[in-house]
């Protein structure tokens, strides 16, 4: 195999990184919804690297570990300043926000965690424990392009303190949870061993449709639900 070739995959996980940290200046600039695209970007080319290293059979350990680096910044860091400046731009509680403000960063923290539970988890090769940190991300971006696209309703939620810090507990709660949830790795097209995932698709396009950027909470919670009645009431595995 052409060394070229063989360092494809690496080459995409290095755009998922270099996409993060873009995406932190950017935020750290002010410019939220670009640092939410960028998650987006880096999401892209975090689900590329792992096709082209599947295609090409170009597995390595270095592969493995320079994903979850990249990851770590892509969907740890850079949601973690998103948040931090949304905090910043909530109301400020006196003698409480200049502490507050920075429980943003515990997201960068149990990110950490959740990618090097993954990388040392046999049980997690066909499912996962616990929030995906892409996943987590993904829901983190929507808050700013939420907030431009339909920020009358969902401003007074989105810009408060108290709901920020409680979204970020319950976040950082579910990246490390002991939960079951199904991979989107399709196991051929059929409905055998895939009808979660098409009933996990179809229930998120119509409400994407309906409530644009502003379902994606409601289709992580959708993926959740799912999840638990699939391995916890039917006793499926996937």
């Amino acid at each position: 195999m052409p060394n070229i070739t063989k360092h494809l995959p690496n080459a995409i996980t290095c755009a998922n990184l270099f996409s993060g940290c873009v995406g932190i200046v950017l935020a750290f600039q002010h410019h939220l919804l670009f640092g939410a695209y960028a998650i987006f970007v880096a999401a892209i080319f975090d689900f590329f690297d792992g096709f082209a290293a599947r295609l090409l059979h170009a597995y390595s350990n270095m592969g493995k570990e320079l994903d979850s680096l990249a990851d770590v910044v892509s969907f740890g860091v850079l949601p973690g300043v998103i948040l931090y400046q949304l905090f910043l731009e909530s109301p400020q509680i006196d003698g409480v926000s200049e502490y507050l403000n920075y429980i943003a960063f515990l997201i960068p923290v149990f990110s950490a965690l959740r990618l090097a539970k993954f990388n040392l988890d046999a049980r997690q090769a066909e499912i996962f424990i616990g929030l995906p940190t892409p996943a987590n991300a993904i829901l983190i971006a929507s808050l700013p392009i939420t907030l431009l696209h339909q920020n009358v309703f969902y401003e007074p939620y989105i810009l408060n303190a108290f709901s920020l810090s409680c979204f970020v507990l319950v976040m950082c709660m579910l990246l490390v949870a002991e939960m079951p949830l199904m991979s989107l790795k399709f196991k051929g097209f059929g409905l055998k061993g895939n009808i979660y995932r098409y009933l996990l698709i179809g229930l998120s396009a119509i409400m994407l449709v309906i409530f644009k950027f502003a379902a994606i909470p409601m289709v992580i919670f959708v993926y959740i639900a799912i999840s638990i009645f699939q391995f916890k009431i039917a006793h499926d595995k996937v």
